[in-house]
């Protein structure tokens, strides 16, 4: 267990630090209440960093009692004494645990901070995982048993909860960042974040059916991308007179709408509009073609005609 003393000793220190040098640079500056914001900012310092170790040790204790649980399992004698005594000291430990899973879940809750929610539910994770071992091996007297499956009740349903906020909130986060990013890569990289969110708390809950409607506005938002991508460069060549490459781009751009997944009243609006753009490109190829065989056939008239 790291030191609190030392932990706070420094955390003061900084806060004095950071006191001390605001009010030197607000007094050189000719504030007339230095003191004000200098001890307002020491003091959100100090308060940061209370509360990080609180939610850093919070976990780390979880964890240990989940862990020390497992070992004191592992370590049971033969004798019938030292397998009671054993029972009720892992039993004593997982109470404790789910104790501060509880206090965690509320930290979670009361936070906007999607991280939280997924720790809460890694520590449920690991707890029901270290009574399921506890149950199956015997290391629960009778009376604990009944005690032991209500909390694994109470912890499924905790798990529950904090996976799907945490996979809900943290892939929203993500489709935010990548509609906001500039590079088509991007946005595309960042998208996958979010469906790699989604793939985490469908693997513990594979038919819940929000879940699976989010990934498929995801992956919808990725084939969106990819083909206003090759529109995009289609437009900027068919501007530029290059009508081949602009139809070769339009058709990439096709091939991502035919082919990934996309709802179908949007593919074959999507698809419609692309394909009439390819038509008019080609009746403009066509067109310039007709242009240059006449151009050959009469050099003369060659001023008549655009190049």
């Amino acid at each position: 267990m790291p030191s609190s003393i030392g932990y706070l000793t420094v955390a003061i220190i900084l806060a004095l630090v950071l006191f001390f040098a605001l009010w030197w640079l607000l007094v050189s500056g000719g504030d007339d209440a230095p003191w004000l914001p200098a001890g307002l900012a020491a003091s959100v310092v100090l308060l940061v960093a209370l509360s990080a170790r609180e939610v850093v040790m919070r976990r780390a204790w979880t964890r240990y009692l989940l862990e020390n649980g497992i070992q004191q399992r592992s370590k049971r004698s033969s004798s019938s004494r030292g397998r009671n005594q054993k029972k009720g000291f892992s039993a004593s430990f997982h109470s404790a645990a789910l104790r501060a899973i509880q206090k965690q879940s509320e930290a979670a809750d009361t936070s906007t901070r999607p991280e939280l929610h997924f720790d809460a539910a890694q520590l449920c994770h690991d707890y029901l995982l270290s009574t399921e071992e506890g149950l199956r091996n015997g290391s629960y007297s009778t009376e604990k048993v009944i005690a032991v499956r209500a909390g694994q009740e109470r912890v499924r349903s905790l798990r529950r909860h904090h996976l799907l906020t945490w996979a809900r909130n943290q892939s929203q986060a993500l489709t935010r960042e990548a509609q906001n990013r500039v590079r088509t890569s991007d946005k595309i990289e960042t998208a996958n974040k979010a469906i790699d969110c989604i793939d985490q708390a469908l693997t513990a809950y594979p038919t819940e059916r929000e879940l699976k409607e989010s990934r498929t506005a995801i992956e919808e938002f990725i084939v969106s991308v990819k083909v206003a991508h090759w529109v995009e460069l289609a437009e900027r060549s068919a501007f530029k007179g290059h009508y081949r490459r602009a139809i070769d781009r339009y058709r990439d751009a096709l091939y991502y709408l035919n082919h990934e997944a996309v709802k179908p009243e949007v593919r074959t609006a999507g698809a419609a509009k692309i394909e009439r753009e390819i038509e008019s490109l080609t009746a403009k190829l066509r067109a310039r073609q007709r242009e240059h065989e006449m151009i050959k056939e009469d050099p003369e008239s060659e001023g008549d005609y655009p190049a």
